[in-house]
């Protein structure tokens, strides 16, 4: 089960049905599921139990421990994924642009989860059913290499090295206009935008995140860049490169309305190292940029000629 909490700070949002204002907040969540985690006492207002028509109050804090719900049997399915490596308790795994970590509404086949239960016997249960051996996650649209815990044991070392910042991650981004440094660090709080809910931001109110970058190529109107997180928060750097005015190149959401069409944000994860959770070994794996983004560099660099 996962925790999410809320404050009801926007004026426009006080004086709403809870039932109808949650979904606003979570795109994957819909009415009928708060009504249902309402009921079972999984909804509360400043810890309190609460009834679906409950309306909103100024600075109410809202907790949902969201209860997974599957509609239907996650099976294993043969999806050819790439593993980088692979022993009794981790692995590190490469998911393709396009698809979608673990199961959600509307997601329950062809996810990564489908691809790992078919070519490995052993995942972590942690995270629920729907979860297995998941330890962190990238967007649909960003391909790249993840961390995955065979069992429990490794689970838990991989997820305190995430939050004790040891964990080595980096990806490259194509970002709208010319970075004039060579490097830098954006150190601002991400939190969910009060304005559009199933988007992030940086608030003032927000989780520490830091994102380190720099730059590896410059284009005319572009910069290709090495991003490293030290954190890991959702949209990290979609929401921090937006933010220092250079957002991705094909971003739907955070980019600007006239920028490259690829099919999803321009940005890929290289690169990821940790300390092995049993042998203390720190194993490191790359991977090269996929096809589509290559293909965009190199029309971008006989363009600029």
């Amino acid at each position: 089960m996962d925790i999410h909490e809320f404050k009801i700070e926007n004026p426009e949002d006080v004086g709403q049905r809870i039932d109808k204002l949650l979904p606003e907040y979570n795109s994957e969540w819909s009415r009928t599921q708060i009504q249902d985690w309402i009921k079972a006492s999984l909804v509360k207002v400043n810890d309190q139990v609460i009834k679906s028509n409950y309306k909103t109050k100024i600075n109410d804090h809202i907790v949902v421990t969201e209860k997974e719900t599957v509609e239907a049997d996650i099976q294993p399915e043969n999806l050819n994924l790439d593993i980088y490596y692979e022993d009794n308790d981790v692995a590190i795994v490469y998911k393709p642009k396009g698809m979608v970590v673990h199961p959600s509404a509307g997601h329950y086949t062809g996810t990564l989860v489908n691809g790992l239960m078919y070519q490995m016997k052993d995942l972590s249960g942690i995270n629920g059913e729907i979860r297995p051996g998941i330890v962190h996650r990238i967007d649909k649209d960003t391909s790249g290499l993840l961390m995955v815990a065979k069992n429990d044991v490794a689970h838990r070392s991989l997820v305190d090295q995430l939050v004790n910042k040891t964990v080595t991650r980096k990806y490259v981004a194509l970002v709208h206009g010319n970075i004039p440094h060579d490097y830098g660090t954006v150190d601002a709080p991400i939190g969910r935008n009060k304005n559009d809910r199933q988007s992030m931001d940086v608030v003032d109110d927000g989780k520490e995140a830091v994102t380190h970058f720099n730059v590896l190529e410059h284009f005319n109107k572009y910069t290709l860049i090495e991003c490293q997180l030290e954190t890991g928060r959702t949209h990290q750097i979609r929401v921090h490169m937006k933010y220092i005015g250079y957002p991705l190149v094909g971003d739907p959401k955070y980019g600007p309305k006239k920028t490259l069409d690829i099919g999803g944000q321009a940005l890929h994860a290289g690169i990821i190292g940790f300390e092995h959770p049993v042998t203390h070994e720190y194993i490191e794996k790359s991977t090269a940029l996929p096809d589509d983004f290559e293909q965009l560099l190199s029309e971008l660099r006989r363009s600029d000629k």
